[in-house]
Parts: structure tokens; sequence; C-alpha cells
């Protein structure tokens, strides 16, 4: 957050990027030995930068996204990646949200926790709950295979 906040803050130019990443991983996260989550998840928000954006002006209409404070506009950015391009496995949406607003509540306005979940949470009601579909998948198939071997067995008994 403190990366994209920078970045955002001094006009976003992607050439300073890498360079604002690698301070910032120095100055608050020394001894920190795995860097490639923050990586990706901050290039992944700049190279999706635009679609995030329009998100949050369709989600926040009564907000221009030039009006929505740096801090608040940059935790949507990393929720709305991690919610719709980021590794759900990795991620759950609605650990992506409650880390938002967790970000919201400690560096934010005193509204910012509940303006991130009303535009998350907005959004995700919109996507139809990610993963839902999936997961009971995995359970009718493993209903399904515990039915088949439970017949195997009374076969053999």
């Amino acid at each position: 957050m403190q990366s994209l906040y920078e970045w955002d803050f001094n006009g976003k130019d992607d050439r300073k990027l890498e360079e604002i990443i690698s301070h910032n991983i120095k100055e608050f996260g020394p001894g920190l030995e795995e860097t490639d989550f923050i990586y990706d998840l901050i290039k992944g928000v700049g190279e999706k930068l635009e679609p995030i954006n329009k998100i949050i002006e369709k989600s926040a209409p009564e907000w221009p996204i030039e009006q929505i404070t740096v801090i608040d506009r940059n935790i949507l950015r990393i929720g709305i990646y991690e919610l719709l391009f980021g590794d759900r496995e990795q991620v759950p949406p609605k650990v992506a949200i409650n880390e938002a607003i967790e970000l919201a509540k400690t560096f934010g306005g005193d509204s910012s926790g509940k303006f991130i979940n009303g535009v998350l949470g907005t959004i995700y009601r919109e996507i139809g709950e990610p993963m839902k579909d999936h997961k009971k998948e995995e359970k009718m198939e493993e209903g399904a295979k515990t039915a088949s071997e439970e017949k195997t067995k009374d076969k053999t008994t």
C-alpha cells in the first residue's frame, strides 16, 4: 500500500515503481525474504489500473476517482485487484475484503473502513461470490466419490 500511495502521490511514473517498491521493502520490511507477492501485487495493480479505476468509478459514482483520498483509492485498487484478477486460492475474496478494510481503518480516515467495505462489498455481490460454485462442485465430487466407495465396499463384503 505504501508503494502504491507513493507512486500515485508522485504522478504514477511507472519508471520509478520498481525503485519505490525496493526502497519501501528495505525501509518497512527489513529482513523480509519473500517479496515476490509484493512485486506481483503492485505490478498487477499497475497493469490493470485502467479497468480497476473504471470499476471504482462505477461502484462509487458519487466519488470521482481523483476526489477519493490517495490512501482509500489505493486500498481499493489492491482490494479490487485481489478480488478480480488475483489468485483466489492464495487470497480468497473475503480475506481480500477484510484485509482492505483493516488497512483502511488503520491508515485511512474515520469513514475509510465503511467506504472500502461498501465499495468492495458491492463488487463482491456483483461478481456473484467467486469460488462459491467451485466449492459446491468440490463437495459434490467428494460426496459422489464417497458414495461410490461405499457401494464398492458393500459389494465386496
